[in-house]
């Protein structure tokens, strides 16, 4: 046996630092900025009502599995996807690894993308440039995206310690922006009105399509949780902390996305789920730059949370890569794919793809990683074998292909769920596949097992 070059895989428990309150404030910086404002906005399409029951039902249900994988973190010390060699195999985590490195290169990407466009705004509103959609509008965009990628580079300069600073100064800045936000929207239109306004034919969204997009938006950070979690010395800050943090910030300011783009749809008399970022709400409800520059400010604190997930994902991949240099090369990329959505030229249009793709590949990994800790190893993973090549969590040549099957199954099943009408219009397709996916696996570990144990018998 042959033990991997990583030797700080797990954090020892008396190395742990992260309090209660940074747990908390970590999962609500990370909920608590511009891409969930956006969310909200998008989930107008279904009307108030349907909005605020699909975002309480969906956010519920996926931080259910973040407290899950928070428990995992705090018991092993592992990171999500070093926690993924116990299922997948220490080479077969490299398919979760670089899905997590994908999508949360992505959200970086979404989030920059909605700050830049605060910067497009100031720079309109300070010097007269064009705003972005209009012919020289992409000057202030490339402008906006490069001053945000500097802003992101100095949140993860010192790694974990100084995502932590931005957590701890950017709640506060985030609270004070969402009260004073709530106020003027109330002060526009009553909140009466917001319930009675009508969603236009062509444009509502369906239930389950609402629940899906929800629940890729939330599952996201639950492959981030044991990437913070694991610096907790307390359960209750693993799994208490992340679920209220998350589920208040997703609440919250999914809630202001909500109402502020109802608002604008009533106040002008059309509804376009195109105006749905904060910085296009902040500017028609007359905030001023102040709030341009609180929006750039605390998009911070969520693509803080997203790199270093981005970053561990990748230190699993390259073993010998520093989190430090990988927090820098992910920063690097992050900013690559921001243009994205400039040469597709509909960032809405690119957002929709973006989590059709979470929805599809992240659930059935969430689910083998869950079923495999809870069920197969009855909590108990043994971490010095996670490094081990040849060892318990090797399985084929470092693969565990009934992983991989269940994983591909998932993926599978989450389109062809998605073609049901009557998934479509309830429930959606993204819960009921993990079951499924979930089931797959343990069936087919089961099968395997007992192969395993006739042929030793044998």
């Amino acid at each position: 046996m042959k033990r991997d070059k990583e030797t700080n895989l797990s954090i020892p428990l008396e190395q742990r630092r992260t309090s209660a309150w940074d747990m908390f404030a970590t999962w609500v910086g990370a909920n608590a900025n511009n891409g969930t404002w956006y969310i909200g906005g998008v989930l107008a399409a279904c009307g108030f009502a349907l909005a605020i029951k699909v975002l309480l039902f969906s956010s519920v249900l996926s931080y259910i599995f973040l407290s899950l994988v928070g428990f995992i973190g705090y018991k092993t010390g592992v990171s999500t996807m070093g926690i993924s060699r116990a299922s997948f195999g220490i080479r077969g985590s490299y398919l979760p690894s670089l899905v997590n490195f994908t999508q949360f290169i992505g959200w970086t990407a979404v989030n920059t993308f909605i700050a830049a466009t605060s910067v497009s705004y100031l720079l309109h509103d300070l010097w007269g440039w064009p705003l972005y959609g209009h012919a020289g509008g992409a000057r202030g965009m490339f402008i906006g995206i490069v001053v945000m990628s500097i802003l992101h580079i100095i949140s993860i300069a010192s790694g974990s310690r100084s995502v932590q600073l931005i957590e701890r100064v950017g709640i506060v800045l985030v609270f004070i922006f969402v009260i004073w936000e709530s106020i003027v929207v109330f002060q526009t239109v009553s909140l009466q009105q917001i319930s009675a306004w009508q969603v236009p034919a062509g444009l509502k969204m369906s239930s389950g399509v609402a629940v899906d997009t929800v629940a890729a938006f939330n599952l996201a950070w639950v492959t981030a949780g044991a990437d913070f979690t694991r610096f907790t010395a307390k359960k209750s800050s693993a799994t208490a902390m992340p679920f209220l943090g998350a589920l208040l910030g997703v609440l919250w300011f999914a809630f202001i996305g909500l109402i502020a783009t109802i608002s604008i749809a009533i106040a002008t008399g059309a509804y376009d789920p195109n105006n749905s970022d904060p910085s296009t709400i902040a500017s028609k409800l007359g905030l001023g730059l102040l709030a341009l520059v609180v929006i750039i400010l605390t998009s911070m604190t969520a693509n803080a949370v997203n790199l270093m997930a981005a970053g561990s994902a990748l230190s699993n991949i390259f073993p010998r890569l520093s989190l430090k240099a990988s927090l820098w090369i992910v920063a690097a990329l992050a900013t690559l794919v921001t243009f994205v959505p400039m040469i597709l030229g509909s960032f809405l249009t690119a957002f929709i793809v973006f989590l059709d793709y979470i929805g599809m590949v992240l659930g059935p990994i969430i689910s083998v990683i869950i079923v495999d800790f809870y069920c197969r190893s009855q909590r108990q993973y043994q971490v010095a074998e996670l490094t081990i090549r040849g060892g318990k969590y090797w399985y084929h040549f470092g693969v565990n292909w009934f992983a991989i099957l269940a994983w591909a199954c998932g993926a599978a099943l989450f389109f062809l769920l998605r073609q049901l009408t009557f998934l479509s219009t309830t429930i959606g397709a993204t819960f009921i596949d993990m079951v499924f996916s979930g089931v797959i696996y343990y069936g087919l570990m089961k099968l395997w097992e007992r192969r395993r144990k006739q042929k030793n018998a044998d």
